[in-house]
């Protein structure tokens, strides 16, 4: 699933494409939505919001998307060719005089009064590349149940919003704890870095085309992806198993060296495996 400075980056593109234009082209390829014409209303703005992208227009409507595993926004010019997918996996199709925007896959996609927005991301915790960042908020949300596991609270869009699956493992080992230590067992020390740290990585790489967490020029993550090859630290084997409960379970990367603490045995069964690899060169 797009991470929060994945999605921040399909914003901004949204934002600098259809931003204080008139649209010329409104396509809704859902059945809820597919006579709604938006042609002619202005393009106020584009904000993320953690993992969900709002698109504001004149007359006080905001469309809401969310990407989920596979969606994607994608920017085209006047004549160029869309690559984004198949056409039946368009969902929207919003276009300028200019530029097209063309979301893909998207599984989310609603349009309400901008005046209800809070109903769709008021439940969200402090935002870690928004205006309502508050590391103190988001801290007491992770703490917020002691028994529960960091690797679950920070995935947890109520506690903060936009970390997903390959930062809560780079995380975790940047801490030098594992994502089963229950929440409450978290060294004081260590919890007073986490609001900090994890705030830092997603404002690093919301610039950048490919995610990058070790400040090394051959590796592009510690441990995200990388099992079973060695730990860039230790040269212990990096491991892997499913973090979560039934539809919510994800591929968690530790190593156990650099994070030791409650973990599950080795040969655990893995319900995952590593169905969606990233680049870690």
């Amino acid at each position: 699933m797009p991470e929060g400075d994945t999605v921040w980056q399909a914003a901004r593109r949204l934002h600098e494409a259809l931003a204080g234009k008139a649209l010329t082209r409104s396509d809704f390829r859902v059945p809820k939505y597919a006579t709604v014409d938006l042609t002619g209303r202005g393009v106020l703005n584009t904000i993320p919001r953690g993992k969900h992208i709002l698109t504001r227009f004149e007359g006080g409507l905001t469309l809401h998307t969310h990407l989920r595993m596979e969606g994607a926004w994608k920017v085209y010019g006047t004549g160029e060719r869309w690559r984004g997918g198949p056409a039946y996996q368009i969902r929207a199709v919003l276009g300028t005089a200019d530029r097209t925007a063309v979301g893909y896959r998207l599984q989310v996609l609603e349009l309400l009064r901008t005046t209800e927005e809070e109903r769709v991301v008021g439940h969200l915790g402090p935002d870690l590349l928004g205006p309502d960042w508050d590391p103190e908020r988001a801290l007491a949300n992770v703490l917020a149940d002691p028994s529960r596991e960091l690797g679950e609270a920070l995935l947890d869009q109520r506690n903060l919003a936009g970390i997903g699956n390959v930062y809560k493992s780079e995380l975790c080992f940047l801490l030098g704890v594992t994502p089963w230590l229950p929440a409450g067992a978290l060294p004081a020390d260590v919890a007073r870095q986490l609001p900090a740290l994890a705030k830092r990585l997603l404002e690093t790489n919301r610039d950048r085309p490919v995610r990058q967490t070790t400040g090394l020029h051959r590796y592009d993550l510690f441990v995200y992806g990388r099992a079973p090859r060695p730990c860039l630290r230790c040269h212990t084997p990096v491991r892997v198993a499913d973090q979560g409960d039934g539809s919510q379970e994800r591929p968690t990367y530790w190593c156990p060296t650099c994070q030791p603490g409650p973990a599950p045995a080795p040969g655990t069964p893995q319900r995952w495996r590593d169905k969606y690899p990233r680049r870690t060169r």
